[in-house]
């Protein structure tokens, strides 16, 4: 058998890796119109950074894992191929800022239709709105050329920094089909490719609709922890609770579990918000704005937050932060990635550039271009400087920000970091990541999320 992947990014590149690897008699080829994308994938330097996947890559890339811009060719010579382009929120038009933008999931399902000589099983790979298969099967009916084409629906459950593993071990494989012979039989084709190394028990079967709601849904579920504990934050450092010892004891119990009850400055990345948004779009679609309202207070929290927190700072220097020189430790939205889509940084640090600081930015893996780009910056503009260390971006320095919870920032040289600050120098631990107690018998102000204010 022989696959294709179309779209070559975060969910795309390492999905495909992880087949190839666990299914040797499987030819894989991950396909992108972005040339300088695929060179890089066919490099030794990857164009995503996760931990794990150089290694996969390297093991089988040239052998049954290719990457290739040929998009026709590779469409013509697959049984099965994903579909793992971005949709991204529409940023015009009907359902401009909620709506997925499907553009791109049209413009495949396209070229699947001109170039297909014979009849494939088509997997929605990407994050989409419920019903978008009927519109990909209605483009391809009106083709003419009479194949049987058969769209499934497989989302992906990856959290960056840890796709490897959760690629390795999944909780679940969703796949939904159509509830005919042809739907039932391509729905256990692609279950056999999995079935090389996911248990048979974790590969669950729905129909189209269910299997495209769950991915929003789940995704809006994890997001609403975390807007949820966020808000109970504010609370307990008005009150003098500790919002660790209260995410610890709630908890506990079993019917609500310690996942993503962690406070911080905000959640990010490129499906949270957006796959929120969707939701509410889809909810005012259908007629239910009270769901719809219900679910957009979770993004309007996390907006919220990023903004509390960028404005604690201010306050802490008496409402101005003009000339003063803000280290901002970390851009990515998370730890062990590079991706900055919808970072918290990109807010904190946009708010703290209207109140005129001049801000010292360094990220272990995200490029300066990068985040001068996500800045709408040029690399010479006052106040704005990319740094190649911690300790270069906090020499000088009234305050440090902690936005990203790398595991280095744990094993800086605090008391050498102090002695290099302007006095009183302040740490905002954005992710509570920091020992507070050691840094105030150092000499810093500490302030942290849910933390009592001292």
């Amino acid at each position: 058998m022989k696959i294709c992947c179309i779209g070559a990014g975060y969910v795309g590149g390492p999905t495909m890796a992880m087949i190839a690897s666990k299914c040797p008699d499987i030819t894989v080829e991950v396909v992108d119109i972005n040339a300088d994308r695929i060179a890089a994938w066919n490099s030794d330097t990857l164009p995503i950074y996760e931990p794990g996947l150089d290694d996969i890559v390297a093991g089988v890339r040239g052998k049954n894992l290719f990457f290739s811009t040929d998009v026709k060719r590779a469409i013509r010579e697959s049984a099965i191929i994903f579909v793992s382009v971005n949709t991204p929120t529409k940023t015009y038009g009907l359902g401009a800022n909620r709506a997925a933008d499907l553009r791109f999931i049209e413009s495949v399902a396209r070229d699947i239709a001109e170039n297909a000589d014979g009849d494939k099983i088509i997997v929605e790979k990407s994050t989409i709105p419920v019903r978008t298969a009927e519109a990909i099967c209605s483009i391809l009916e009106a083709s003419g050329k009479g194949h049987k084409h058969q769209v499934l629906s497989n989302p992906e459950f990856l959290a960056e920094g840890t796709a490897v593993a959760d690629l390795q071990n999944p909780d679940r494989i969703l796949i939904g089909g159509e509830a005919t012979p042809e739907g039932q039989a391509a729905i256990d084709t692609l279950a056999g490719v999995y079935a090389a190394w996911v248990p048979s028990e974790r590969i669950i079967r729905t129909n189209l609709w269910s299997s495209e709601l769950a991915k929003l849904v789940a995704n809006a579920f994890l997001a609403q922890r975390i807007s949820s504990i966020n808000s109970i934050s504010a609370l307990c450092e008005l009150t003098g609770a500790d919002v660790n010892e209260v995410a610890h004891a709630i908890g506990t119990d079993s019917r609500i579990g310690p996942k993503f009850l962690k406070a911080s400055v905000g959640f990010g990345g490129s499906c949270f918000q957006k796959d929120v948004l969707n939701l509410v779009y889809l909810c005012e679609h259908f007629g239910i704005p009270e769901v719809a309202e219900y679910w957009e207070g979770v993004i309007k929290m996390n907006q919220w937050q990023k903004q509390r927190f960028a404005d604690s700072v201010v306050q802490a220097f008496y409402n101005t932060v003009s000339n003063k020189r803000i280290a901002v430790l970390g851009f990515a939205f998370k730890k062990d990635t590079n991706d900055t889509r919808e970072t918290p940084a990109i807010d904190v640090c946009k708010r703290l550039m209207e109140e005129k600081a001049s801000l010292a930015i360094y990220d272990p893996k995200v490029e300066s271009d990068k985040i001068l780009c996500d800045l709408n910056c040029t690399d010479n503009e006052e106040g704005i400087e990319i740094c190649a260390s911690s300790a270069e971006a906090v020499k000088g320095a009234n305050a440090i920000l902690v936005i990203t919870e790398w595991d280095e920032f744990k094993l800086l040289d605090f008391e050498a970091l102090y002695e290099s600050m302007t006095k009183p120098a302040w740490i905002f631990d954005g992710r509570d990541l920091l020992d507070h107690d050691k840094l105030r018998k150092i000499g810093f102000k500490v302030r942290g999320i849910g933390k009592p204010i001292m």
